[in-house]
């Protein structure tokens, strides 16, 4: 795994490359996989690192890449907006998301 990358695209390619190819969601409470009909709860992942990606020319572009793991091995990344447009979420998920 990279240390960092040039832009959210290369970033997503190549973590997919490395077998996190889950698209996870953000919720208020925990993350969900669409695709496996899952949802998991802060203490049922683990985020093993972040990108941050700052817009070129708009501050309301920049994005916070997660790379995550669940409990049950399931491997994948989670974009967000950081700053002024960012997601809320429940405190436990602030918790869990800033740790990283």
């Amino acid at each position: 795994m990279k240390t960092a990358y040039d832009t959210l695209t290369e970033a997503i390619q190549d973590l997919n490359k490395e077998g996190y190819t889950e698209d996870f969601n953000l919720l208020d409470h925990g993350i969900e996989d669409k695709a496996m009909k899952m949802n998991y709860k802060p203490e049922n992942f683990n985020v093993i690192k972040t990108y941050r990606f700052e817009g070129m020319t708009n501050p309301g572009d920049s994005s916070i890449l997660y790379v995550i793991e669940t409990d049950k091995g399931i491997k994948g990344t989670l974009v967000d907006a950081y700053g002024a447009y960012a997601d809320t979420m429940s405190k436990e998920m602030v918790e869990k998301m800033s740790a990283y």
